[in-house]
């Protein structure tokens, strides 16, 4: 009898067209869910005959709770090798083995720097309006060339949008409470004395810290004043780095210039969320990640992690 294995979240229905799965057909049967359930009466009632989940990102949590209602659940793939949204101690103790895979850091690098551009030349704006006929050239660009760009974080993500930043001719300078004077000169960036002076100095602030107990409203409403009121904000790491209530207001009253997001509390974003509204703010779904490559590179270790359970021996294991 074939184990029973589902995909999660695969919105653009693309799991199985990027991986080859036909390794597994004499062994497990696949369904593949494309739509997002939002509340977790309907996951488990969706996958409770289940005994194998894979899962995309932090897009379905999966909290103690739910682990009580899968008692057929065995393994649970999730792409990437960190999910905050996983409980793995919960998993351990119903016996669930919680497997990950490789990924790239350079389509979060490239979407990053997407934003970036899109803010400080009004690229949003300038393109609605000539598609609809609206006035021609309303707006004045920031230049990047010379300015400031302040990183919160200097890991994989952090040091490549160093480089791009120098590529641009800005200044770049980093900071994060385990941040080192070594680790900064090898990235050929300046190490800010503090988040303080790292805020109140740059042009643009993007972050690229994981989110933790110590990141955890990292930046908040006394934060965001220290910003110069011409600087933009940027974050394609977690939502919740930043207080959100403050990053709103922050936009309302003119803070700063802008920002870019592309990470929220709640995803996907409720249709009346302020934020699909909100002046001065680029958003994109979460598509840091979402990449043809990296999903490639998600679904072939997806496969291999499932082969490997079923031979009795699991690889990346985050338990």
């Amino acid at each position: 009898m074939k184990l029973r294995c589902a995909i999660l979240d695969d919105y653009q229905n693309a799991a199985l067209d990027l991986a080859d799965w036909s390794s597994l057909q004499d062994k497990v049967e696949l369904t593949v869910f494309t739509e997002h359930m939002s509340h977790e009466d309907e996951v488990a009632e969706a996958i409770r005959d289940y005994d194998i989940v894979v899962i995309m990102r932090e897009r379905t949590p999966f909290p103690k709770s739910l682990f009580a209602r899968l008692p057929r659940l065995k393994l649970l793939v999730t792409t990437g090798m960190r999910n905050a949204s996983i409980d793995l101690a919960a998993a351990a103790s119903h016996g669930v083995v919680v497997c990950g895979t490789a990924g790239k850091p350079e389509p979060t690098t490239e979407l990053t720097w997407a934003l970036i551009l899109g803010l400080a030349r009004h690229i949003p704006q300038e393109y609605n309006a000539l598609r609809t006929n609206g006035p021609w050239q309303s707006t004045i660009g920031a230049d990047l060339g010379g300015k400031r760009l302040g990183l919160l974080g200097l890991g994989k993500i952090g040091s490549r949008v160093a480089r791009i930043g120098q590529a641009f001719g800005m200044e770049v300078a980093a900071w994060s409470q385990n941040l080192t004077q070594e680790r900064a000169e090898e990235c050929g960036v300046r190490l800010a004395g503090s988040k303080e002076e790292l805020l109140e100095t740059s042009d643009f602030v993007s972050i690229h810290l994981v989110l933790s107990d110590r990141t955890r409203g990292l930046i908040g409403a006394e934060e965001l004043r220290r910003m110069k009121p011409t600087s933009y904000l940027i974050n394609t790491s977690r939502a919740l780095i930043v207080d959100q209530q403050a990053l709103i207001e922050a936009l309302q009253n003119h803070w700063i210039a802008g920002a870019g997001v592309d990470v929220y509390d709640i995803e996907p974003l409720p249709k009346d969320h302020i934020f699909r509204t909100l002046p001065h703010i680029l958003t994109t779904p979460h598509l840091g990640y979402v990449s043809e490559e990296n999903y490639r590179i998600f679904y072939r270790d997806a496969v291999e992690d499932i082969h490997a359970f079923l031979n009795g021996s699991p690889i990346r294991t985050l338990q």
